[in-house]
This record gives structure tokens, C-alpha cells and sequence, in this order.
């Protein structure tokens, strides 16, 4: 086993946790749909954070893939992929079957708690662009990834979060989520692109 795959074991059991939060909460939230008020806003919120699971992941692949054992390492891998979990795990709100006459509003969820789901992305992120800068200032090879496009896209996403976490105003907290929702989709879809322009994959041959 690589210095990569010990670390991803920990670091991707912790991620999925994550995304099975996401998931399971959606999942009550439609068992109790005849009580639920869904709206529009904790759904996109519920998309964005499970988009930013996933880009973390990638990041893992381009970021720790040539990193060596260390416990530093584990332990940065834990808090980032803990605080990820933090946001997945409040984004939906608990649902059971006790209380069943009371009425759920996903709408008034997600202002509750979008200050403590947009900060905790916020600062996931914030950690690993001070991991990503300082690798940058002692390894050629990562100092090579830096572009113009990459700081643009991280400010964006960086500012928009913050916005959305801590602006007092509504219509502006709902554009600022549209706009880090719309970036989060559009690097999905580049890559897509990127993925058909050389022709995908080829099947697996040798299998049985």
C-alpha cells in the first residue's frame, strides 16, 4: 500500500460520511414529504456542498497523491473532511417519524443554518488554498499548476461563499449561492468537455 492509499482510506471513508449525510437526509426529507415544505433553497444548497465534496476529492488526487506518510498530513486530512461533514450533516434537517404533526420548512432550514453550512465550506476551502499556496512556494512542480484561471475560479468561489454565509440581505445570500452553484456546475461541465476531446475511455479488456 502507497503513502496515497493509506491516507485516501482515512481521508475518503471520511468524505463519503459526508456525502451519505447528504444523501440520507434527503432521502428522510422525501419519507416525510407529506409534511415538508421544500422550496428551492436548501436543495441547491444540498447540490452545492455535495459538488464541493466531490471536488475535494479530485483535490486529494492532484494534491496528496505524491505527499509521504505523516501524521500532519492525517490530521489535516481529518479536519477538513470533519468540517465537510459538519455542513453535510445540518444542510437537511432531521426528520423521524416522531412529531408527525409538526410541519417542516426546508426554506426556513436553510436560513437557520446557512451561515454554519457556508462557513464550514468556506473554511475547508480556505485551508486547503493555504495548503495549496505553500506548496506552491517550495515545489516547482506545484508552483506550475498555478494559472490565472485557477485564482479567478478560487475567488469567485472563496468570496461567493463568504457572501452567502454573512450577508444580511436575502436577495443577496440567494444570488450569491446561485452564482457559486452555477461555477460549481460549470467546472463540472469543462471537465466533461475535456473528458469527450480525448475521446473518453477505451472498454477493459481481459477481465474473464
Amino acid at each position: 500500500m502507497s503513502a496515497f492509499e493509506f491516507f485516501f482510506s482515512f481521508y475518503g471513508l471520511l468524505l463519503g460520511l459526508s456525502v451519505a449525510e447528504l444523501v440520507g437526509g434527503f432521502a428522510r426529507v422525501l419519507h416525510e414529504k407529506e409534511r415538508v415544505r421544500f422550496g428551492w433553497l436548501t436543495p441547491m444548497l444540498a447540490a452545492f456542498v455535495a459538488l464541493d465534496v466531490a471536488t475535494f476529492w479530485n483535490q486529494a488526487w492532484v494534491i496528496f497523491r505524491g505527499a509521504p506518510f505523516n501524521h500532519a498530513l492525517l490530521i489535516a486530512g481529518l479536519i477538513i473532511a470533519a468540517t465537510f461533514y459538519v455542513a453535510a450533516s445540518v444542510t437537511f434537517p432531521r426528520v423521524s417519524a416522531e412529531g408527525v404533526d409538526e410541519r417542516i420548512d426546508l426554506t426556513d432550514h436553510f436560513w437557520r443554518y446557512r451561515r454554519l453550512v457556508f462557513g464550514c465550506i468556506m473554511a475547508a476551502n480556505l485551508i486547503v488554498g493555504v495548503l495549496f499556496l505553500t506548496l506552491m512556494s517550495v515545489n516547482e512542480g506545484f508552483a506550475g499548476l498555478s494559472t490565472v484561471r485557477l485564482w479567478v475560479g478560487f475567488g469567485i468561489f472563496f468570496f461567493g461563499t463568504a457572501t452567502a454565509a454573512f450577508a444580511p440581505w436575502r436577495p443577496v445570500v440567494v444570488s450569491a449561492l446561485v452564482v457559486v452553484l452555477a461555477y460549481s456546475l460549470w467546472t463540472v461541465g469543462m471537465s466533461a468537455l475535456n473528458l469527450i476531446s480525448r475521446g473518453a475511455w477505451a472498454p477493459a479488456t481481459g477481465l474473464y
